[in-house]
């Protein structure tokens, strides 16, 4: 009886989407960060090259530079992937792209830059970054901007649900994703903060974690038409439960066959 309570509760606080606005998002498979591996740095042009070439969907990360541009990168700060110790939003876009990557001559780029490279011939599923007391609606309002007059199939997804909340209220022909995970390095560790960011969110679609697949909650979701892309898909265990328990998988290593 409180399952069926609160999936009513679910169903009224964030409805499932038109299926015709989702239907492109089962249809592909999504390179994580890119089509990353073998010298080509996520998130780095050559991984979005590569992912164009195999013909899979892209899914990247946003972050803002100190001028507030929607800057293509995940980490907070630079050490691991260029090897210099400041903050991401300390420096300028202009600033981001004089660094080259440690183990590549790419340099970063900005969403821009990515959707024109990209042009349409796949779909991508764009994270918006954030943290406690972030400004994540700039981020928002930057990404919307940059994400104005672009026809490709695309989709803006993040952890925080106040970016699906921010969308609807003011892109809403944005297709919106909450991205979830359970375990100790997720923000909603309890079946309770999961529903509430659901409820906040209203998503289009869940972005739910491999390793918390299957559970019963994802599984009403699907059921009344929410769709659930699963991250990050890497072994073959992992591709099979995805297949079983998702609607699109988000990979890292060998194309799915």
């Amino acid at each position: 009886m409180r399952s069926l309570l609160f999936t009513a509760i679910d169903t009224l606080l964030a409805p499932s989407p038109d299926p015709k606005r989702t239907e492109w998002l089962g249809k592909w498979s999504y390179a994580h960060r890119g089509l990353h591996g073998d010298g080509r740095i996520e998130n780095a042009p050559a991984a979005f090259r590569a992912a164009l070439e195999a013909g899979v969907g892209i899914e990247c990360d946003i972050q803002r530079s100190a001028d507030d541009v929607p800057m293509v990168f995940h980490d907070w700060d630079f050490k691991r992937l260029v090897g210099r110790p400041e903050r991401t939003e300390a420096l300028t876009a202009a600033e981001w792209r004089a660094f080259s990557y440690l183990e590549h001559e790419d340099a970063p780029i900005d969403l821009s830059e990515l959707l024109a490279m990209v042009g349409g011939r796949v779909p991508l599923l764009i994270e918006i970054k954030s943290r406690r007391g972030y400004d994540v609606e700039t981020t928002c309002l930057k990404v919307r901007d940059a994400l104005e007059g672009y026809e490709g199939h695309h989709a803006v997804m993040s952890f925080d649900p106040r970016v699906s909340r921010w969308l609807r209220r003011n892109s809403p022909l944005t297709l919106r994703g909450l991205v979830m995970r359970e375990d100790e390095k997720g923000y909603t560790q309890t079946a309770w903060s999961r529903r509430m960011a659901l409820w906040i969110a209203k998503p289009d679609f869940m972005a739910y974690h491999i390793e918390a697949l299957p559970n019963p909650w994802t599984a009403s979701l699907r059921a009344r038409g929410m769709p659930v892309a699963t991250w990050t898909v890497k072994s073959g265990d992992e591709r099979a439960r995805a297949a079983a328990n998702a609607d699109a998988p988000v990979f890292e290593g060998a194309l799915p066959e």
